[in-house]
């Protein structure tokens, strides 16, 4: 399906892979709306993708914020896309993970998905569909030590994406899942670019899947795509 012309927005969109798919979209003429929290950043990217001739409006503010949800959804009658990519990570052993840790992870990664398809599947069902896509993490179906907290909290949003894909298939509306391994981002307290990153995915081997998944024709939905580095033993 071609792309230009759209309208898709992207939550986490300052750094790593919602930078990447950023610019990735407005190269192919999407119109964006960017998400994240860190103000220079969204208006340094808003610059460079205007430049490309396409409409980059920029929302600073946290995905957990219902009030911010709802002023985001609220500047838009016509939606095509969603991608829910802002998340992040705490690991530790179970018995010192703190009550503050605990709700951070699951404002960001379970309840800001959840706000902004509850906001966004109204304005996509008056329009006759859309697609919703939520980056999780191969983590959404397995665990490891250490990962009690990031774990449930990515089972969590799997589990809500998949009910969700039953609710609203029959309004036309497309809900995909990527499930990614190790990518090379800051999410690892490591500079994207590091060495110890060197084999892991990129940003733009992320972004060049999701831009595949939202490409697909109307009526073909990648409901779920889990995607690894050679490197990395699934």
């Amino acid at each position: 399906m071609d792309l230009q012309n759209k309208t898709i927005l992207i939550t986490g969109a300052s750094k790593g892979i919602g930078r990447a798919l950023a610019k990735m979209l407005a190269a192919k003429g999407v119109n964006l709306g960017l998400i994240a929290r860190s103000e220079p950043e969204l208006i340094s990217l808003q610059k460079e993708l205007s430049a490309l001739g396409v409409e980059v409006k920029i929302f600073v503010g946290s995905v957990a914020d219902e009030t911010f949800v709802k002023a985001v959804v609220a500047n838009y009658t016509q939606i095509d896309a969603i991608v829910n990519n802002a998340g992040f990570g705490v690991f530790k052993q179970a018995e010192n993970i703190t009550t503050s840790e605990w709700d951070s992870i699951y404002d960001t990664n379970v309840k800001g998905t959840f706000l902004f398809c509850r906001e966004i599947v109204p304005v996509m069902k008056a329009n006759g569909g859309g697609h919703i896509i939520n980056v999780a993490s191969d983590v959404a179906k397995r665990v490891f030590d250490g990962g009690s907290l990031y774990c449930s909290s990515k089972y969590a949003q799997d589990a809500f994406s998949m009910a969700l894909r039953k609710e609203i298939r029959k309004d036309n509306i497309k809900v995909s899942v990527v499930y990614s391994g190790l990518v090379d981002t800051h999410f690892h307290n490591l500079e994207e670019g590091d060495a110890h990153q060197a084999e892991y995915l990129t940003s733009e081997n992320m972004a060049d899947s999701i831009t595949y998944i939202l490409s697909a024709p109307k009526h073909v939905v990648i409901d779920e795509l889990m995607i690894h580095p050679m490197s990395q033993d699934y």
